[in-house]
């Protein structure tokens, strides 16, 4: 099958959509230009009139918020979409709904005026401790939030990043699987605390500021693990519930609360 042509004259955008969406299962370990190439083939199977910018290599207009780490699940990713013709956001959170890879689901589209969606400036995470009781998980909370500082280091492409974890971290709280309500923190959560007992599998729950550089929960885990003795018996299962957007005030941010 050829791949589309973009139109040879670029039509303005006419309309522009907020589109968050959720990386789940298996698609937690896709990429960042693994999701962007999948919603490219979302778009045109969809029949979107996307807007493509000018050049000699015109590319659609898809731009996305910072998403997520690989191997992080998300229940709130977001990237606009620049459409020539008006359409409905229901009508397109479904069309596109249905063409993406099991996974990847699109949650909300909304309508946004040109660049009004702006930036989330901070996230709320929760991340599964397997092993690790919820006692524990409080005394290592509290020593961490006595700090003023908390250093750690990750090896980049470009090197190691030095990095000052607590000052990234707004708020860092334990919750109790008992206590809480594991169907919020998406459809990996049952299975993942089934292979534990809800007295040695804690969950955090953090509010991490998006700074430069970036300060990602696993730096916040680093730290935690080298200054407080916290260390999962296998691996963290980790998900972005929600993100803050400034421009919208907080009353619908940063809630602990996923849409179905």
């Amino acid at each position: 099958m050829a791949k589309p042509v973009p139109p040879t004259v670029s039509l303005p955008a006419a309309q522009y959509l907020l589109v968050r969406y959720a990386k789940r299962g298996k698609m937690r370990f896709a990429s960042h230009r693994d999701v962007a190439r999948a919603f490219e083939r979302g778009v045109r199977r969809a029949g979107l009139p996307i807007a493509y910018s000018a050049g000699f290599t015109p590319h659609p207009k898809i731009s996305y918020a910072g998403g997520a780490p690989t191997g992080v699940a998300s229940e709130a990713e977001y990237l606009t979409l620049a459409l020539t013709s008006p359409q409905a956001a229901d009508q397109v959170r479904e069309r596109l709904d249905v063409v993406l890879p099991d996974g990847i689901d699109v949650v909300e589209v909304t309508e946004e005026a040109k660049g009004s969606a702006g930036e989330p400036d901070a996230s709320e995470w929760h991340v599964m401790l397997p092993g690790v009781r919820p006692e524990a998980a409080a005394l290592a909370v509290t020593g961490f939030l006595a700090l003023s500082q908390a250093p750690v280091e990750r090896r980049t492409d470009k090197g190691v990043r030095q990095l000052d974890a607590r000052a990234a971290v707004v708020e860092m709280a334990v919750i109790d699987p008992a206590e809480r309500d594991l169907a919020e923190l998406g459809p990996d959560a049952p299975r993942r605390v089934a292979v534990t007992s809800q007295q040695d599998c804690a969950i955090l729950r953090m509010v991490v500021l998006h700074q430069v550089p970036a300060v990602r929960p696993e730096d916040v885990l680093t730290a935690l693990s080298a200054g407080q003795g916290l260390v999962p018996s296998s691996p963290p299962l980790t998900t972005r519930l929600s993100q803050r957007w400034p421009e919208r005030g907080s009353s619908a941010v940063l809630s602990g609360k996923t849409e179905s």
